[in-house]
């Protein structure tokens, strides 16, 4: 009879030091690369939350029948629809720029962006940056037909 040899199956002990220490070192270089990204996830999501308020606004025009404004204050980041319970926040450390209508402006801090029962508004522009002020997120209104834009923002 011939003679069966077995060879051995599974992972010996050095082998599953070698995965888990690798593992390890991987685990502790990506938390550093995920938060480096987080910041331009943040601000993204703050230009979206903008631009959906501004939707919102708009609907409640065109559904309502009447004027609606969108006033946000660019000091604290809180907005509001005007004469609505709906409101809501930006998170901080968020550079706000709001550039709109004249008439709008309540003072230098507070401003809005009215829509009007057609669907159109009185136009502008929502700047949101980081510190460095190099690069962020413009949520844009055009005054015509009340569409709203989200689109990357670069200093000029």
């Amino acid at each position: 009879m011939g003679r069966v040899t077995r060879t051995p199956s599974g992972f010996t002990l050095v082998e599953l030091l070698v995965v888990l220490a690798i593992a390890g070192l991987l685990l502790t270089l990506t938390p550093p690369l995920i938060t480096a990204a987080l910041p331009g996830i943040e601000l993204k999501a703050a230009a979206r939350r903008t631009a959906g308020a501004l939707r919102l606004t708009r609907e409640v025009a065109i559904a309502g029948g009447r004027d609606a404004a969108w006033v946000i204050d660019v000091e604290d980041g809180r907005y509001a629809i005007e004469n609505d319970r709906r409101s809501g926040s930006l998170p901080g450390g968020i550079d706000i720029e709001l550039i709109a209508a004249e008439d709008e402006m309540q003072s230098d801090t507070v401003g809005a962006i009215r829509f009007f029962p057609d669907g159109s508004s009185t136009g502008g522009r929502v700047i949101l940056k980081r510190g460095d002020g190099e690069a962020g997120w413009q949520v844009g209104v055009n005054w015509l037909t009340g569409r709203i834009l989200v689109a990357e923002w670069q200093e000029e």
